[in-house]
């Protein structure tokens, strides 16, 4: 279930980071202020952050859909 959370993660950040990223363009705000947090983090943690992010909702999608009771 965790491998399955890892994948569906890791596909789904780099297109929301592209789609995050050209819509934040037309207001002239880089990618890098929100992959940073502001400037909090480093923007590889804060990368790493966000992907961690997506894994926990992943995570919870993977509950749901695991067949938990095998017919």
């Amino acid at each position: 279930m965790a491998l399955m959370a890892a994948i569906v993660a890791t596909l789904f950040v780099l297109p929301v980071a592209l789609a995050l990223g050209l819509g934040l363009r037309l207001f002239d705000i880089p990618l890098s202020v929100v992959a940073s947090f502001g400037g909090a983090l480093n923007v590889y943690v804060g990368t790493v952050v966000w992907w961690l992010s997506a894994f926990a909702l992943a995570l919870v999608y993977a509950a749901f859909a695991f067949p938990w009771h095998a017919p």
